[in-house]
């Protein structure tokens, strides 16, 4: 690694990696990602074409069938902020490494057990009761890995490259959702639509019990970013908790709230989008099942490969401009894009499905970069945790729920759409509120917190003093 200078003015070993060993962090976040999301996203495509009929068979309309999945689809929701709150404070205490390998390990079990579930009409009020607890500890483990794998890439970053770098752990989550889909279009296409419906649904969910092994493996090899390492000596050395929920919400409430402002429009399009998409085609036009899991596949490989260009926008031209088009430029999203829908015409479908995920990417690309320069390194993996995971509740978990509502109220895409701007109103709102970060210096921050809270100065605590400090001989305490 190569040596700068730190915040104290001397020379730190514990920089960013070089771009290979920076690349092999990414991979490993990735791999992961890839793994814990194919998951969550599989149960999202699931409630959409099947959990309904399955679980609530005696639903009085297809659309309440939907809602019905739809409601454990959102305890996922519910319990990613649990997830974030415990796994946030068991990574800013004893490291990203050890909440990831946890996490992957329980979403993956959770998962492969969904698959096994006997159906309502085997054993009743059972089945769904079950799909509750199952969907709670997936969505419970999915709320611990986001942070951890994105400040996995984003403390080890060039402060001039963290938008790009840490998008990447992003663009993992649509080939997550990519391969989930690929996985129940090609079941789909081969059985016979009651066979699938029966039982070729689970294929998908046990698979998981193969790439989860692939992915704890490849995470048990990924190191700590050096700068958590000093940021932990510096609390060890003061035997402070200065971490955790409780302190960042003392601390920095200001940058939750900007996290969840951030997150409000991101989350809902998104889930409107590759959730609700398939309810309206569905229902409303009958639309093929296979046709709507095709549009997803492909949508889902350009959303991929959108994600870090965007982030390299966001270190070129700023955090906030590409955030706020992206606001802009999803609350028109809805108004033409339904009107296509109704075309039924395949390659328009697809056309408005992609165009939407690349209006989320300008949303989404830059999320890591942006809340990780929010908080200070001994309690950020709590402070995005919680901006993040706890939007999921008001924002993701509820959009589908919402937007099939009013489409069964009112009978129209409209309301829909209006819903949409408003959470895109919200966002925009929040970016003008915001600090412009790009190029900022994690160390910077972390010795601007020191010297606002009177804490050891990162980096500079000696290596006796803590596990694993990284740099420094001597010690410098910032005073107020």
């Amino acid at each position: 690694m190569s040596a700068s200078t730190g915040p104290t003015g001397r020379t730190s070993k514990a920089d960013p990696p070089r771009s290979s060993g920076l690349k092999k962090i990414v991979a490993a976040s990735m791999v992961g990602t890839v793994v814990e999301w194919y998951e969550f996203f599989l149960y999202a495509t699931a409630a959409s074409l099947v959990f309904g009929k399955f679980f609530f068979p005696n639903a009085n309309t297809a659309l309440d069938g939907i809602i019905a999945a739809f409601i454990t689809y959102a305890v996922g929701f519910v319990a990613r902020p649990l997830g974030g709150i415990v796994f946030g404070h068991i990574g800013d205490k004893l490291g990203r490494k050890h909440t990831l390998q946890v996490t992957i390990i329980l979403v993956g079990v959770s998962t492969f057990l969904m698959g096994c579930l006997p159906g309502f009409n085997t054993v009743g009020y059972l089945a769904p009761a079950l799909l509750v607890v199952l969907r709670f500890v997936q969505g419970f483990a999915v709320g611990g890995e986001w942070g951890g794998a994105v400040l996995l890439v984003a403390e080890q970053s060039p402060d001039k490259s963290r938008a790009f770098w840490a998008s990447w752990p992003q663009a993992a989550v649509p080939v997550g959702n990519l391969l989930a889909t690929l996985v129940l279009l090609v079941t789909a296409a081969v059985l016979p639509n009651d066979q699938f419906l029966s039982w070729g649904w689970r294929i998908a969910f046990w698979l998981s019990a193969v790439i989860v092994v692939v992915g704890y493996y490849i995470r048990t090899h990924v190191t700590e970013a050096p700068i958590f390492l000093e940021a932990r000596a510096a609390v060890e050395a003061e035997k402070a908790k200065s971490y955790g929920v409780r302190e960042v919400i003392r601390r920095y409430p200001k940058g939750v709230l900007q996290a969840m402002g951030l997150r409000f429009a991101e989350n809902i399009l998104y889930y409107i989008i590759v959730s609700f998409t398939i309810v309206y085609l569905s229902t409303v036009h009958k639309y093929d099942t296979k046709q709507l899991l095709l549009a997803l596949l492909i949508a889902h490989a350009v959303h991929f490969a959108v994600i870090p260009q965007v982030g390299r926008l966001a270190d070129r031209i700023g955090r906030k401009p590409v955030y706020f088009i992206g606001a802009v430029l999803g609350a028109s999203w809805a108004f033409f894009a339904f009107p296509l829908f109704d075309t039924l015409n395949p390659a328009v479908i697809v056309f408005a499905v992609t165009i939407g995920l690349c209006f989320h990417a300008f949303m989404y690309a830059g999320q890591p970069a942006i809340m990780a320069e929010m908080f200070p390194t001994r309690m950020r993996y709590s402070g995005v945790s919680l901006g993040y995971q706890v939007t999921s509740i008001l924002a993701g978990s509820l959009a589908p729920i919402i937007a099939v509502a009013l489409l069964q109220a009112y009978g129209s895409w409209i309301p829909v759409a209006l819903y949409i701007l408003a959470a895109c109103i919200i966002t925009a709102i929040t970016v003008l509120t915001l600090k412009e970060t790009k190029g900022a210096s994690l160390r910077r921050i972390d010795a601007d917190d020191a010297e606002r809270f009177g804490l050891a100065v990162p980096g500079t605590v000696p290596a006796a003093a803590g596990v694993g400090s990284a740099a420094g001989t001597t010690t410098a305490t910032a005073r107020r």
